[in-house]
């Protein structure tokens, strides 16, 4: 499993988003941060509730320079049916994220245990990405629950950003 450092490039992106056309972290344009947000798909209600909420601070976050995208290794279908039932038309919802990618970021996999699971999928990460394309901040989990409190990070970037704070743990072991 990869571990990825702050202040090391993170993987490029591209995959296809469910609003049609295509989100590619390299070419993306946010002044400070991309916000990644790694889901486990359109069976976890859990992911539901964070990506509206999410999608409710959108306007916080481009205040701030930020720019976020929600990714999955759903397929089309799957993926299109998440932002429908969960109503995220707001939030760019990228897809088809494979496993090679998922464990690039350091990103836990799980096997299928009920027939509303697809056979693998990544469970939950959180990433903010420098527009150099630099790790700033991650938080990756084994687990669907106890997700970062989007109002605590946004705290947390008001510091960093008023104080030119560097992103931490840097150190490889």
């Amino acid at each position: 499993m990869m571990s990825l450092l702050p202040r090391t490039k993170t993987p490029d992106l591209e995959l296809p988003l469910t609003q049609g056309g295509t989100f590619s972290l390299s070419d993306n344009d946010a002044e400070n941060f991309t916000l990644l947000i790694f889901y486990r798909g359109k069976h976890c209600p859990i992911c539901g509730i964070q990506l509206k909420e999410t999608q409710q601070q959108l306007d916080e976050l481009a205040k701030r320079g930020i720019k976020a995208v929600a990714i999955s290794m759903d397929d089309k279908e799957r993926a299109e049916d998440s932002a429908k039932s969960w109503g995220i038309d707001n939030l760019p919802l990228a897809y088809g994220l494979n496993e090679e990618q998922a464990r690039s970021y350091g990103l836990y996999i799980s096997e299928g245990i009920s027939e509303k699971e697809p056979a693998r999928f990544s469970e939950p990460g959180m990433f903010l990405v420098r527009p150099d394309q630099s790790l700033y901040f991650a938080s990756v989990q084994t687990m669907p629950f106890t997700r970062p409190a989007l109002n605590a990070l946004l705290m947390g970037i008001d510091y960093a950003l008023k104080n030119d704070y560097p992103a931490r743990g840097e150190v490889a072991a």
